[in-house]
């Protein structure tokens, strides 16, 4: 099992497909937003067009991370990323992150595209674990988070100095039985 196959996946309101280096100028935009700044990058995180080209332009090459660029599906426009990444072959885990861009919040697009990544993970490239990091205070990842079956594993108090404040980071995970029970729930509904 890798990441080297890198997918396309359709939901009803999303397309998560591979990044080209054509995507960096819109995710400049969308990783200069306030509040993706605010509850993503540190502080001295230095990141410039051209990095950002080289970085999307090569995403497609990692057989150990699989990088999905979120897009509206009715529209093609891309919002935001998904990402699975620090892939541990023998626990058969990684961690997940994403970021969804102003234009893409507030749509069910991040949920569906947490869902859709998630669930390759365990159903198509055999994870047993996803785990993410996310900052106490981001209180919409967090629901997002809790709708895809993610449960609070633990918290590392004050673990991160963000505009002079100190914030706790919440460890959250979902394990392949609980996504396996919580996809046959919500087919349920």
């Amino acid at each position: 099992m890798d990441f080297a196959a890198k997918p396309v996946l359709t939901g009803e309101r999303t397309v998560l497909r591979p990044f080209t280096a054509r995507d960096a100028d819109t995710m400049w935009e969308i990783v200069n937003d306030p509040e993706v700044v605010r509850f993503t990058f540190e502080p001295d995180t230095e990141l410039t067009p051209e990095r950002l080209r080289a970085w999307y332009g090569v995403r497609t090459a990692d057989p150990d991370r699989l990088d999905l660029a979120v897009t509206d599906r009715a529209t093609g426009e891309l919002v935001g990323e998904v990402v699975l990444y620090d892939w541990d072959p023998a626990a058969r885990g990684c961690t997940f992150r994403t970021l969804i861009g102003a234009r893409g919040r507030g749509r069910g697009l991040g949920s569906e595209a947490t869902r859709l990544i998630v669930g390759h993970g365990f159903e198509r490239a055999g994870l047993h674990r996803v785990q993410l990091e996310v900052y106490a205070h981001n209180a919409r990842a967090r629901r997002v988070y809790e709708k895809a079956g993610f449960v609070v594993e633990g918290i590392r108090r004050e673990a991160a100095l963000r505009d002079g404040v100190w914030v706790d980071e919440v460890l959250m995970a979902v394990l392949e039985h609980e996504w396996a029970a919580h996809a046959r729930g919500a087919g349920d509904g």
